[in-house]
């Protein structure tokens, strides 16, 4: 580390040639005005090889002093007028050494900021500011975190002969303080990296470049290795990109009961509870960090959550959105979100609004995966009721439309996992191994999320509510196709099947058959009746997602395959 004493170094002697100039003029007149000798005439003359060099010191104290400059705005007015009077060798010398001697004190608190992360400026004239009022913690809880960009920031006034490293220099401190902040005892090597003066060799700037190298290289295997950045993002991967189903088909079952209640009736430490246990009694528990995964309960819509973070991210006040059709009546169904803990210094890249992002994701899949476990159970339904050979018209109707609907919450899910998700997360994963900084990682990082977001459609408000419309289509077909179907087979209106009722069937009178086939006109009606809604939606889908296609060629696949619904 560098010393105080090392921090400040005197100029050579021969730097103190005009200061010994001015004395001999003093001594001059002091001489000439003992003797009775100093006139104007005189006066004048013994001033003249002075002239410049004052004239240059006053056009400094006066544009010092008119613009209250201090810091680096000082270095740079020495260095233009230096520059400025390039015709006069000796005032330029002069001007020179003051520059050199005042960037001294300056070279020192850039030393202690590229080498161990810290400013020391009482007079506030280092061109890098801190302001102590973005807290680290706040990457954890506050979606709109400011921490990383505006906890250290480049001020207006920069030294000229930094222009070009301010953002090096800047970034280098960053990461030598996160760090320090950590705990981790870092030293930077500066056995000839001292940053003692700026010369025309530019060899301050390779300093610079060394000490950001190594912050730099230290930092991101400080995250990577220690604190395991990877395998949390693996982790995050598991659960809220529903990468392994086991444990969420486990809580699904045990949780059905308490995921139906409005979100304000719910209880989220019973559902906390019952997470564990999934976690516990599956392949999760073999993970290391299946303890850190947590549950919540938003009280808002997806696509009012969504709009609401919209207007966030562009600075807009926070509006009613009273534009967008909700649901009449949500449930924890709707709402229900994973969470993940995370601790500093991985909330630089895993932060609040990262994990918010994964949240969207993770409710838009789980309500998918929440549709298709209710149409696989009515489409095992009638396959249960063509095992007992009841092949009615009803059973015939029912059965293609629920096909045509799992058919269609198939081919969203196979999109959203095999087509965005996984593509992406590899194409991030492998550039993560890549990756020199922890800035990249954090580019990176949130590349794969908002790309994951636009694809999987949750940046296109239109189109997420015309799949939301068709995905509760779904649900409400599969709440009444066990009651029409049951209905039309003569048996009690009950969830559960009735098996031994189904086999006297077959003994039926005339009159019952006849009674039969009233019923069946009217239960099929009900099922056309859904049938005709939900293909005029499929259809009103079509132009929707072929005009979109033109401008976002992901969506060409989804609708080959939406599309392609019914078409068997």
């Amino acid at each position: 580390m560098i010393s105080k004493g090392e921090q400040c170094h005197e100029p050579p002697l021969h730097q103190y040639g005009k200061f010994k100039d001015y004395q001999a003029m003093v001594a001059q007149f002091e001489h000439q005005f003992r003797l009775g000798k100093l006139s104007i005439q005189g006066f004048w003359f013994y001033c003249q090889p002075m002239m410049g060099t004052m004239q240059a010191l006053s056009i400094v104290l006066k544009k010092s002093l008119a613009n209250n400059f201090i810091g680096s705005a000082v270095l740079n007015l020495l260095q233009s007028q230096a520059k400025a009077i390039a015709g006069d060798h000796v005032v330029r010398s002069l001007l020179e050494i003051m520059s050199h001697s005042a960037s001294q004190a300056y070279l020192g608190i850039l030393e202690r900021w590229v080498y161990e992360g810290v400013i020391n400026d009482p007079y506030g004239e280092f061109f890098i500011a801190e302001n102590k009022s973005f807290q680290k913690e706040s990457l954890s809880l506050d979606y709109d975190a400011k921490y990383w960009q505006k906890r250290y920031s480049l001020k207006d006034d920069i030294p000229s002969f930094l222009a070009n490293a301010t953002e090096t220099i800047l970034t280098t401190g960053k990461y030598l303080n996160v760090m320090r902040e950590c705990g981790h005892n870092i030293q930077v090597p500066v056995a000839d990296s001292k940053l003692t003066s700026v010369g025309s060799n530019h060899h301050y700037l390779e300093c610079i470049k060394a000490a950001y190298d190594f912050a730099s290289g230290e930092l991101l295997n400080l995250i990577k290795e220690k604190y395991d950045l990877m395998g949390k993002l693996r982790s995050i991967k598991h659960y809220l990109l529903l990468d392994q189903g086991d444990f969420l088909v486990h809580f699904m079952d045990i949780a059905r009961e308490e995921l139906m209640k409005k979100p304000d009736d719910i209880s989220t430490e019973k559902l906390q509870s019952l997470l564990d246990l999934a976690l516990r009694s599956t392949a999760a528990v073999a993970d290391s960090y299946h303890e850190e995964l947590t549950c919540c309960v938003e009280t808002t819509p997806l696509l009012k959550r969504l709009s609401i973070l919209r207007d966030l991210q562009n600075n807009q006040i926070v509006s009613s959105h009273s534009d967008l059709e909700e649901p009449v009546s949500i449930t924890g169904l709707e709402t229900f979100a994973l969470s993940f803990k995370v601790c500093w210094p991985l909330s630089l890249v895993i932060s609040r609004k990262a994990l918010t992002k994964y949240q969207l994701i993770f409710r838009f899949l789980f309500h998918c995966k929440h549709v298709n476990r209710q149409l696989c159970g009515t489409w095992q339904l009638h396959q249960g009721l063509r095992r007992l050979d009841m092949q009615g018209i009803a059973i015939s109707v029912s059965s293609l439309l629920c096909h045509n609907m799992l058919k269609f919450i198939n081919s969203l899910l196979h999109y959203l996992t095999f087509e965005v998700l996984e593509p992406n997360w590899h194409v991030m994963h492998n550039k993560l191994q890549t990756t020199k900084s922890i800035d990249e990682v954090i580019e990176y990082h949130d590349f794969f999320l908002d790309k994951c977001l636009q694809e999987c459609l949750l940046l296109s408000p239109n189109l997420l509510q015309k799949l939301g419309k068709m995905k509760m289509m779904c649900l409400q077909y599969a709440a009444a196709a066990p009651r029409l179907i049951t209905y039309s087979v003569d048996t009690p209106k009950t969830d559960a099947l009735d098996i031994e009722k189904y086999k006297k069937l077959k003994a039926r009178t005339q009159l019952q058959a006849q009674k039969v086939v009233s019923d069946n006109a009217t239960v099929i009606e009900s099922i056309l009746k859904f049938e005709r809604e939900f293909s005029a939606e499929l259809q009103s889908l079509g132009p929707i997602l072929n005009n979109s296609s033109s401008a976002e060629p992901y969506l060409t696949h989804l609708a080959q395959l939406l599309l392609g619904v019914g078409r068997d």
